[in-house]
């Protein structure tokens, strides 16, 4: 199974990225083949000129990200919350593709602050019926993430080991039940 995971933060200096490498190295020591796209490092111009349904026509410094989300079987999206929401770059990345129908999201947030980010969930889940998506019921809120995670992705806080597992394992279970 193809695996995206989206790293929503814009800032050079993201705590949510920790989290992000985190679940991308999981997953791709369990065997999936994952890549990972960071908003930061793709220049998708703020106002969208057209839909990319094909490589071929997207501008050529964006056709590789382009094809990783054509081939994409499903989503893990890790974003902070910026005002009650999701990241406006995180929704200017998918609002460049076609509708992602069948294809299964697992959502992710996380904050320095005690709510790690749950407003923005309540808002991604509007968001990824939008897309046709289907999403994991299971979410990974993450409070307090440099208390849980190092720079490099690395769990530190062994109590949250458990939450990580089960996000994942949900996530996988139905992705593969959605791929048949």
């Amino acid at each position: 199974m193809r695996i995206e995971v989206i790293s929503g933060s814009p800032r050079a200096n993201s705590v949510t990225i920790r989290v992000a490498k985190h679940l991308f190295e999981r997953l791709q020591k369990d065997g999936h083949e994952v890549g990972m796209i960071d908003v930061r490092e793709w220049p998708f111009p703020a106002y969208q000129q057209s839909v990319f349904s094909q490589v071929e026509t997207a501008p050529e410094d964006l056709q590789p990200v382009v094809a990783r989300m054509l081939a994409a079987d499903a989503f893990v999206i890790v974003t902070p919350e910026y005002n009650g929401t999701y990241t406006a770059a995180l929704k200017n990345l998918f609002d460049h593709f076609p509708k992602q129908a069948r294809k299964v999201f697992a959502l992710a947030t996380a904050s320095p602050g005690a709510l790690g980010g749950a407003r923005a969930t309540q808002q991604l889940l509007l968001l990824v019926p939008a897309l046709f998506g289907i999403t994991s019921p299971h979410l990974l809120i993450t409070p307090q993430v440099e208390q849980k995670f190092d720079a490099d992705g690395v769990l530190i806080d062994a109590g949250f080991q458990k939450s990580v597992d089960n996000f994942l394992q949900e996530f996988i279970w139905l992705a593969q039940k959605v791929r048949g």
